[in-house]
């Protein structure tokens, strides 16, 4: 929950956490727009947002899935990319098992060195070359 009296400094000015936020994800959503070719509206980055937490908020203790399979879920199966910008950049994701998405190959987020060790703590194994092992751990909703 947001606190309004918390100030954050954003380029050298002081704003109340709200509008800190609001200029963030703007700022966000226009840079992560601008990456595609076949670019999406306000609306459909609003959306993917959504789609993109909400998928990652099912994902079962002791499994994973892929950036690219989120990015299918969610109706833009190009856009494997910005699903992690979105888990990255948006306020609020890092209270979802954002650890549980990993990259087609089981691979970690680089520079993230505390992934792997939730992954273990949750029971999930590697392979020798680090790799989640995508085969006993990678998780597909039951799709209705």
């Amino acid at each position: 929950m947001l606190v309004a009296a918390k100030v954050q400094t954003f380029f050298g000015k002081t704003l109340r956490a709200s509008v800190f936020l609001c200029t963030f994800v703007a700022l966000t959503h226009q840079r992560a727009v601008r990456d595609y070719p076949d670019k999406m509206t306000p609306e459909q980055a609003r959306s993917f947002r959504d789609d993109v937490l909400n998928i990652v908020a099912q994902i079962p203790c002791g499994r994973v899935t892929t950036y690219g399979t989120i990015a299918a879920w969610a109706g833009w199966p190009s856009h494997s990319r910005m699903v992690g910008r979105t888990l990255r950049y948006t306020p609020g994701a890092e209270l979802l098992p954002c650890h549980r998405v990993v990259n087609k190959e089981g691979r970690t987020a680089p520079g993230w060195s505390r992934q792997r060790p939730l992954l273990e703590a949750e029971g999930v194994t590697f392979k020798p070359n680090g790799h989640v092992d995508m085969e006993r751990h990678l998780w597909e909703p039951d799709i209705v």
